[in-house]
């Protein structure tokens, strides 16, 4: 039996891509999602689809870049279902360009979305699972974590420091486990936010080897379903054919 039937699991970034496919992965296998994400609309379709096929989701609206909002998710989570076992703190941007084109507005959101929204759903989470006696927090980082590449400067900085604040933590905890999920190229939203033009026809010819949403979301399934007492640390999911 795979550890994960009633855990009650947070997503953030749920509304699309890896989000949207882990939750529907996780409630097919029992568990109780709760969804955030921006766009409201979204998230209340997926619940829909969830609730139809017998899961159980509940959703919220969310800006992680919001340390109060985020807590109020958190605390939405555990109000209704009484506890919070995993808090996956998916939400990201990646608006690559080279540095010389200083978007400076575009670095300070990846540093906004990518590192304070994981810092804010561990402030929200930890104390939580602390009282309870242990939990589980997944945090997406990339490739980019592991090897920098031109135009994604700062995207990869921000990702490195998603590692080292998943590490951190893990060595901090006793009884919490810490995992990093770090994608290779994915096909997913991430990106369409990029405003540079040769970034984004880089990125176009990249995504030709792209793995499904759904890869990732079975790296995360095999994470929540180890024992309480193993923590998988960290998976690196790449395309076969990638070179990075």
């Amino acid at each position: 039996m795979l550890n994960v039937e009633n855990k009650v699991i947070v997503i953030t970034g749920a509304s699309s891509g890896i989000g949207k496919a882990t939750a529907k992965l996780l409630a097919q296998n029992g568990a109780k999602v709760v969804l955030g994400a921006r766009r409201i609309d979204k998230l209340e379709k997926l619940v829909k689809e969830i609730h139809a096929s017998g899961g159980t989701a509940e959703f919220k609206a969310i800006d992680v870049t919001d340390r109060e909002d985020v807590k109020a998710f958190v605390e939405f989570a555990k109000d209704i279902f009484r506890r919070v076992d995993v808090i996956f703190n998916n939400a990201g941007v990646m608006p690559l360009s080279p540095m010389n084109a200083l978007k400076v507005e575009e670095w300070d959101n990846m540093i906004n979305v990518n590192i304070r929204g994981v810092l804010n759903g561990i402030a929200a989470g930890l104390p939580i699972m602390e009282a309870q006696g242990g939990g589980q927090f997944i945090n997406t980082a990339s490739i980019g974590a592991h090897v920098v590449v031109p135009t994604g400067t700062v995207y990869c900085a921000t990702k490195y420091a998603v590692w080292a604040i998943s590490e951190g933590l893990r060595q901090e905890s006793q009884n919490i486990r810490v995992i990093t999920i770090s994608p290779g190229v994915v096909e997913t939203e991430l990106g369409s936010d990029i405003t540079d033009g040769s970034a984004k026809g880089a990125l176009q010819e990249f995504r030709k080897i792209s793995l499904s949403p759904d890869a990732i979301a079975r790296a995360v399934l095999y994470a929540v379903s180890q024992p309480d007492d193993v923590d998988v640390n960290e998976i690196i999911v790449r395309p076969t054919a990638s070179a990075f």
